[in-house]
């Protein structure tokens, strides 16, 4: 089955705003603090400290293109963010009025280099400003001095606070994939290879049993057709989990493909108007009514059975009927390596689209396993089931 292009997760894009807003910050403090300079001083003190900001502007946009086209930590960033670094501690010193960019300057080091590397820099810049400030006021304020390296000192732990969760995070992130690819998986095998392979194991049994009457030849046929059908199940799992007829035919004719499978006479019926199904919805339908096929064929010993597909305004139902044995659905055993996914497999794909699955079923009387699978609200996560 094709599956959606990655989307930025959460911490991604929270970084991209604390970007945006830094770099904002940068621009407006650089023009506030150069307009603050050039009104104090004379034209022969702002020419030579005007061109020293220019430089460090243009260091830093440098800077932050790379770290926007190429945000993962590396060589790149090394001569750009050194020599912005050296820059920015110049014109510090030598004109502290531009001292409300070292914010700036601090997390951008911080992106650039990671370890003693980013303590570094961010050091350099906490310790120039610190020197700027206590040269502006004479030499005189210990405040000057001590604020700065302070403030430098909160951010840095700050800062490290915010990458560690954001690292959790993303573990967290990692692991819930994995869990949810792991269980998509493990349906794909079961609703194929594993209900495929249980039916031939059924039709050579039948056969060996009948051995050399004319039941067991047409037995071995069917058993030698549901093989090649599981070996081209097992190709399409390889390449993108995809089922035979996912993407194009009518759908009553790919769910009489999946449930023809398992049980030869099974009749699929169509109610309300046909209409084109969102990708995933098509695929739950084939996946549900080939596992509830294979129960058949496995459990129920029906003489009759069906499949009936419903077009609702908003939503599309499923309903496969047996009038074979029946079972008490509170009694289900839980899954185990001799089998019992088919029904929480089919209940994990139907809840993930945002929909609801139920079994009606008593000993003696049949079952019912009925579908309903919304078309315009959004997929919510997998609830444990049967």
């Amino acid at each position: 089955m094709p599956t959606a292009p990655p989307q930025p997760g959460p911490s991604s894009r929270f970084d991209g705003r604390i970007d945006a807003v830094v770099h904002v910050g940068f621009a407006v403090l650089m023009v506030a603090s150069g307009v603050r300079y050039v009104m104090r001083h004379s034209p022969a003190d702002n020419l030579w400290t005007v061109a020293l900001a220019a430089a460090v502007c243009g260091l830093y946009a440098v800077t932050a293109l790379l770290a926007h086209r190429r945000p993962a930590r590396g060589s790149h960033w090394i001569p750009w963010m050194i020599a912005l670094v050296a820059a920015w501690a110049a014109l510090v010193i030598v004109a502290p009025s531009f001292a409300w960019c070292s914010f700036a300057i601090f997390f951008l080091a911080r992106r650039a280099f990671r370890g003693w590397a980013g303590y570094a820099a961010s050091s350099v810049t906490a310790a120039a400003t610190a020197v700027g400030l206590f040269r502006m006021s004479g030499w005189t304020d210990v405040a000057m001095l001590l604020g700065p390296l302070a403030a430098g000192a909160l951010l840095t732990l700050i800062y490290d606070k915010i990458e560690r969760d954001q690292e959790q995070l993303a573990a967290t992130e990692r692991q819930a994939g994995i869990a949810t690819e792991r269980e998509r998986v493990s349906r794909e095998i079961h609703d194929t290879v594993t209900q495929g392979l249980a039916s031939s194991l059924l039709l050579l049994e039948a056969a060996q049993r009948s051995w050399p009457d004319g039941s067991a030849q047409r037995d071995v046929a069917k058993a030698s057709g549901l093989l090649r059908r599981n070996l081209a199940d097992t190709r399409s799992l390889v390449h993108e989990l995809s089922a035979p007829g996912l993407e194009s035919g009518p759908l009553p004719e790919a769910l009489q493909h999946a449930a023809s499978q398992y049980v030869d006479t099974i009749q699929v019926h169509v109610t309300g108007d046909e209409r084109p199904l969102p990708a995933e919805v098509r695929h739950a339908l084939i996946r549900v009514t080939q596992s509830a096929a294979a129960n058949i064929k496995l459990h129920a010993h029906a003489d009759h059975s069906s499949v009936t597909l419903g077009y609702l305004p908003e939503s599309v139902t499923l309903d496969v009927y047996d009038d074979g044995r029946g079972f008490d659905p509170a009694a289900v055993p839980a899954p185990s390596e001799t089998g019992g996914y088919g029904l929480r497999a089919m209940r994990q794909r139907v809840e993930q689209l945002g929909g609801e699955l139920s079994v009606e079923s008593s000993p003696g009387e049949g079952t019912i396993i009925a579908a309903q699978l919304p078309l315009s609200q959004p997929a919510r996560s997998s609830k444990e089931g049967l």
